[in-house]
């Protein structure tokens, strides 16, 4: 018989609360987090700091949404905190309720609290249904709900996600609200840098890379780092350094591992271009969709390349 851990022996998750919110759905796919402690913050940055100063194990946040594009505050803090690893992505469907009081109508609804993202995502049925309507910013789509329970919000509904009616008495005053029923957002399982797992050949690395200046073709300079080995890019995004005006960061995702003798070999062509490459991590990819590559770009023709050059080298004659 297997007793249960002990309280000291739990793993902590930090995720974006409270109860309720996407960011919980998407930990809720982490079988290891699963009977674990889990721990509730207010933003992407306090779940990072638990992970980096040792309060938490991993966090999970939102990295990308199919309708709004990347997470712009996640993707800053993984550049500019160091010390982490995405060790895993959960994908989660993004659909959302209209919720009230316990006993108000649909009619009564003028002023709508909202997180700014949800909000955008079902302004044309709002648009449609309601209006006249006025939109009160929240600080999540929780909060956005809570607040007309607890009697901190003056707005009549609130925009949030399904798994927040079982969280209090709410009237649910409309369901599956958002404009584009294909919506979901990409989420990322943060953990303190470690030896990365190892490739399932349905992999995914991520990289935050700076142009080493600005001149024509280096952002082209920096692309066929990945074309030339063969490497698909399904994410590439730029950021603000901050030091400067014109000065920009960029976000990427490559499909494949470090381990990959392509990527490994793409990653030492951007180390000699640029002069910062921050390596986020290589994990499975969350549809375990298989990454397929010509056969040249294969392990074993890069393997074939270097011994051939070795050889070369040392003096044998070329065949």
């Amino acid at each position: 018989m297997t007793s249960e851990p002990e309280a000291s022996e739990l793993r902590t998750y930090s995720y974006l609360g409270p109860a309720g919110t996407f960011t919980e759905a998407a930990l809720a796919q982490v079988p290891e987090a699963r009977g674990q402690r889990w721990n509730p913050v207010r933003n992407v940055g306090e779940a990072l700091a638990d992970v980096v100063e040792g309060r938490s194990d991993a966090a999970m946040i939102a990295i990308e949404n199919s309708i709004d594009g990347g997470v712009s505050t996640a993707q800053d803090a993984l550049a500019t905190m160091p010390g982490l690893r995405i060790v895993g992505e959960y994908l989660v469907p993004v659909n959302f309720v209209l919720v009230a009081r316990p006993g108000t109508g649909l009619d009564e609804v003028s002023l709508i609290s909202a997180h700014p993202v949800a909000y955008a995502q079902c302004l044309r049925w709002l648009t449609d249904t309601l209006p006249a309507h006025a939109h009160l910013p929240a600080a999540s789509n929780v909060a956005s709900a809570a607040g007309l329970l607890d009697g901190t919000s003056d707005a009549d509904a609130a925009i949030a996600a399904p798994g927040v009616v079982e969280h209090g008495e709410y009237e649910v005053l409309a369901e599956n609200i958002g404009d584009n029923e294909n919506a979901v957002t990409r989420f990322v399982l943060v953990a303190r840098a470690a030896q990365p797992p190892s490739p399932t050949g349905a992999d995914k690395t991520s990289l935050i890379v700076e142009l080493p200046e600005e001149y024509p073709g280096a952002l082209m300079e920096m692309l066929e780092q990945f074309a030339t080995r063969g490497i698909n890019l399904s994410l590439l995004a730029s950021r603000p350094i901050g030091d400067a005006l014109g000065r920009y960061r960029f976000v990427i995702d490559a499909d494949g591992h470090i381990l990959d003798e392509r990527m490994a070999d793409a990653l030492l062509g951007l180390r000699r271009f640029s002069p910062k490459v921050l390596f986020l991590g290589s994990y499975p990819r969350a549809d375990r969709a298989i990454v397929r590559y010509p056969e040249r770009y294969s392990d074993d023709v890069f393997v074939e390349a270097r011994d051939w050059l070795r050889g070369l080298i040392s003096g044998e004659p070329d065949e």
